[in-house]
């Protein structure tokens, strides 16, 4: 099938995972309006279909700063045990009406405090919400699979609490942890206990790098703090030249570290210039374990069929590279070997075949 035959409901039929997705950043524009009018909170509008524009075109500054600013709306209606079940939950089936069978959803729980909130009930919540919300999808005929990853904030003080919450809550749920915020200027090699509090509790993670920043931060998150997979990591294209592959960039693909890479979200925080140019069909080319994710859907105006469909209407992709993009996310998983091999093989790889 070549990629001028794929329309969109062939992808939006087609099995996909996603690693690298915030909760705060897919919230249901009218769910954040009926939310922030139950909490007294004023949005730019209480149009919900003017709010998603509003997201969308305030995320288009090109700026990462502006970018994460935007948080401020759906942040203010997640502080209640109410308002985290109901996003958590609309998460889970948003995803399974998108074909994704598998999906790791990450948030800071620091963030989720001001409404009175323990940092351990804002995790209790959230996997109540998404159990709830599994338990719908898998009703429906649509099952997916969540796993939870939890976030500390780089710029703040609060990074081992969250790695400590990760350990506590690794049989309920929580798959892994990171790191998000504003990446120049705020090292991961900051928060290096952490990271090694997590390597003794065999618990993995990954890391946002390279993507406001350069080679520097991703050698780091690899090599000073031990991350198994990088978010973004679009700038290792920095250490490619002509084809030829640099020590970092070697590392990278030699060691199969996968890209959790976002074409939508890096063209409005300026880490990419377009999805025909996004270095993620160059990285694939190359061999590397890139996979394709969404961010923030809110923000981003964007789903998972949306992204395939820009890479196959922009970047020349055809279902294979959709399968192994998928197949990549789902090897790189942070869930059992044996949950992973079965999505593959039982889900998966059936799932392209029907449509090959």
């Amino acid at each position: 099938m070549t990629a001028t035959r794929v329309d969109a409901d062939v992808i939006r039929r087609l099995p996909k995972a996603v690693l690298h997705d915030h909760l705060d950043g897919g919230l249901r524009p009218a769910t954040v309006v009926e939310l922030a009018e139950a909490v007294g909170h004023t949005l730019p509008t209480t149009d919900p279909d003017e709010l998603a524009a509003w997201y969308f075109e305030a995320a288009n500054s090109g700026d990462l700063v502006r970018y994460i600013a935007t948080f401020e709306h759906t942040l203010a209606v997640m502080q209640s045990r109410e308002g985290l079940l109901r996003t958590a939950e609309e998460y889970v089936l948003d995803l399974a009406a998108d074909g994704v069978v598998y999906g790791e959803v990450r948030y800071a729980p620091e963030l989720n405090t001001n409404g009175g909130l323990t940092l351990a009930e804002v995790v209790e919540t959230v996997q109540e919400g998404l159990a709830a919300g599994m338990a719908k999808a898998a009703a429906a005929g649509t099952p997916v699979r969540v796993g939870t990853l939890l976030c500390g904030m780089r710029m703040f003080d609060r990074v081992r609490e969250a790695a400590d919450l990760a350990v506590a809550f690794r049989d309920a749920g929580v798959v892994g942890f990171d790191i998000a915020g504003a990446e120049a200027g705020f090292p991961a090699a900051d928060h290096v206990d952490a990271f090694e509090h997590l390597r003794r509790e065999s618990v993995p993670f990954t890391i946002h790098a390279g993507e406001a920043d350069g080679l520097s931060s991703i050698h780091q998150a690899l090599q000073v703090c031990g991350a198994q997979r990088i978010g973004h990591g679009v700038r290792i294209t920095d250490d490619i030249v002509e084809g030829k592959l640099g020590r970092l960039a070697g590392w990278v693909r030699d060691r199969r570290v996968a890209l959790e890479m976002c074409p939508t979200s890096n063209l409005q925080t300026g880490a990419a210039t377009s999805i025909a140019e996004h270095p993620i069909t160059a990285l694939k080319d190359l061999g590397f374990r890139v996979t394709l994710n969404t961010d923030n859907r809110l923000v981003s105006g964007t789903t998972m069929t949306r992204e395939m469909s820009l890479l196959v209407e922009q970047a020349g992709w055809t279902v294979e590279d959709l399968r192994t993009v998928t197949v990549n996310a789902l090897k790189s998983a942070f869930i059992p070997f044996d949950e992973r091999k079965a999505l593959i093989e039982d889900v998966v790889l059936p799932g392209y075949a029907a449509e090959l």
